[in-house]
This record gives C-alpha cells, structure tokens and sequence, in this order.
C-alpha cells in the first residue's frame, strides 16, 4: 500500500511526549549515510540470519522512517515484513522506501493489537522512547508465535544520560540487567546479548561530556555524514564483524539482544 497505512489509533503527529515528530525528515535525509545506522543494521541482519533462519513473517514496532525494515526487506526477500509507529510523518517515508504492499499501522507500540502474529518482532531504539516499556515488551511477547522471538536495541548505560537523551525524548537509557529482568517478565529467553559501540565508547564519553558543558546541539547531530563519520564507520564495521565472528562485549554505547518466546 505504497503511500498508506492502516491506523489503530487517532492522528498523533502533535508532538507526544515519547518523539518529536519533526525529527522524522532529517532522520530520513542522513541514516544512509552515518555509521551507526550502518552498524546497527548489520548486526540486526546478521542476528536475523542466526537466530531466525526460519522466519517467514517480521514485524517491527517504532519503525519510524523504515530505514532498518527497508535493509531487512531487502536481504532478506523472502519474509514478509511489517511496520508500525504512532507517527503519520514516520509512515509516510516508510511507506515511499519499502516495497509496494508492504502493511504499515499507526500503532501506539505500548499497546501492540496482535497475538501469535509474527515469527519476529523487532524493537529497535524504540523501547526507551516508551513509558511503560515492560507493557510494550509484554505486547511483543503476544504478537509473536510460540518458537519466534524479539530482537532488541537500546541506548546503554543509565549514568550516560545526557541533554542527547533528553532532547531525543528518552524515557531512559539501560543497564544490560535491568533490560534483561525486563525481558525476562515479559516471557522471552534470552539466547543473545552483547554491548555494541564499544569501540567508539571512549569518543561518545568525550562527547557526552560536552553535552553536559554546551547543551543545546541537535542530537542528530552526532549522525551526519562527514570525515569523522567515515573514520567511525571503519571502527564500527570493525566491531561488527568481530560480533558476528563470536566476540561479546560487556560495555557499550548501545546494547543489543535477542530473545525466544519458548514453546510450551
């Protein structure tokens, strides 16, 4: 349905509380080219392959512009995927970077309508924009079939919160515990959990720093394209690979997981 989506709840582009709607057109103008997204989403294609290598449907709540569901639609040809957002604006770029069909739903992501919908629902730095994060993992956990399961990643490390987090409208950052009880509750195993953006970890402490001395930066800032972008994409192209080769990490910018809804 290039240029629509089916919507479960009212029009909500009005600024809500979890994400400032206005981020949605630089977002769409500068994912392709920063190293994060490119990071990110290898790891997540990689885990996909790994963990779900049977999985024919994919699911992924706050997909916001479709950047990461377009690479996974695109690699992976074969599963159906799905996205939803509470944001019309975010739909709408969605809808003009996936293929044609593809279902988009205007769904506030802390109250998930499915149950035993999908072999894989994906919550990609999305949940920490949720207030009530546990109901939203809790609605994952039904949406998914009995043998499916959860891919998740969110910014790491409360103790790193900064004017970044506040200006992208974070709930919280979080401790690789305190996600997993999380998780946990919700009724997943965890099978796969590692802190990515370790590499660069001493860089974004240097710039949290100077978050906290000169608030007021724009946090996609630390995204756009440019010479130190490219330097730190080496870096991070580096770790993934290490990942994928079988290194974990205990510390990181970013913490990724993936979890199984375990079959009675």
């Amino acid at each position: 349905m290039r240029g629509g989506f089916l919507s479960f709840v009212p029009g909500s582009d009005g600024g809500g509380e979890g994400f400032d709607p206005g981020v949605f057109e630089t977002l769409a103008r500068i994912e392709s080219g920063s190293f994060w997204f490119a990071a990110r989403n290898r790891l997540i294609k990689w885990a996909l392959a790994k963990y779900f290598p049977d999985a024919k449907t994919l699911f992924e709540a706050g997909c916001g512009t479709g950047f990461a569901l377009t690479e996974i639609q695109k690699s992976f040809p074969a599963i159906e995927v799905s996205g939803a957002d509470l944001f019309t604006r975010g739909l709408e770029f969605a809808a003009g970077r996936l293929f044609p069909g593809t279902e988009l739903y205007q769904i506030d992501a802390a109250r998930i309508p499915f149950k035993d919908e999908f072999d894989v629902v994906c919550s990609l730095d999305s949940l920490e924009h949720i207030k009530d994060d546990e109901g939203a993992l809790r609605g994952m956990f039904e949406a998914v079939r009995p043998g499916g399961g959860l891919l998740c990643s969110v910014p790491q490390h409360p103790w790193l919160w900064s004017d970044f987090d506040a200006q992208s409208r974070h709930e919280r950052r979080y401790a690789a515990r305190d996600l997993k009880q999380k998780v946990e509750r919700a009724g997943f195993s965890i099978v796969f959990s590692t802190s990515f953006m370790t590499l660069l970890f001493p860089a974004m402490l240097a710039s949290r720093i100077v978050w906290k001395l000169k608030p007021g930066r724009e946090a996609t800032s630390e995204f756009k394209p440019g010479f130190i972008n490219a330097a730190m994409g080496a870096a991070a192209a580096a770790e993934a690979r290490a990942i994928i080769a079988g290194a974990r990490f205990p510390f990181g910018g970013s913490l990724l997981v993936v979890a199984k809804k375990t079959i009675p």
